[in-house]
């Protein structure tokens, strides 16, 4: 088959990478085998094996797409070099009219496909928020738990604020998960 893909391929003008390329056994609920590999990724998804709720409740195995580590990384990181804990002058709104659009792209790119993945990463927006927070007002300073309390109350009187917080689309945060 590999041989055949690279003629293919050859006559078009592409060529397989010898190193990445590589057959992978799509396991689900029909296909039951074991192999050496039975996960990839790709364009920001890890595609494997996973389990999943059939329409009459009943639990199956699929093979499905999900946002891969390496993209849960690489968006952690990018939160992190925004230093928002640093920009304690700022206000609140202006931090949401800034991330919105930035946070809003990666929602409606990961969460197109088990949208319960970004479910970290809105976690951890959370906790820069906490973070900002601490430094910005005194009687929250070295006090997680109140910090968390205050921004628990600030997502029930303004639940639009934050993108990760409200309902559009197909991702929204809360007791039971990313719906």
């Amino acid at each position: 088959m590999r041989e055949h893909l690279d003629a293919r391929l050859g006559e078009v003008g592409l060529e397989l990478h010898p190193e990445k390329t590589r057959v992978v056994y799509c396991k689900d609920r029909d296909r039951t085998g074991t192999a050496e590999n039975v996960s990839f990724d790709f364009l920001g998804y890890t595609f494997r094996p996973r389990v999943a709720r059939h329409r009459s409740g009943r639990l199956f195995t699929t093979f499905s797409p999900a946002m891969s580590r390496e993209s849960a990384c690489a968006i952690r990181q990018t939160v992190r070099r925004w230093r928002l804990h640093l920009k304690s002058e700022t206000s609140l709104a202006t931090l949401a009219r800034r991330m919105s659009p930035i946070v809003r792209g990666w929602i409606g790119y990961y969460c197109r496909f088990r949208a319960s993945s970004f479910q970290s990463i809105a976690r951890h927006l959370d906790r820069v928020l906490v973070r900002w927070a601490m430094r910005k007002y005194k009687r929250l300073r070295a006090r997680p738990g109140r910090a968390f309390a205050w921004l628990e109350s600030v997502k029930a009187k303004r639940p639009g604020l934050f993108v990760h917080w409200t309902g559009r689309g197909a991702f929204a945060v809360g007791a039971m998960g990313a719906r």
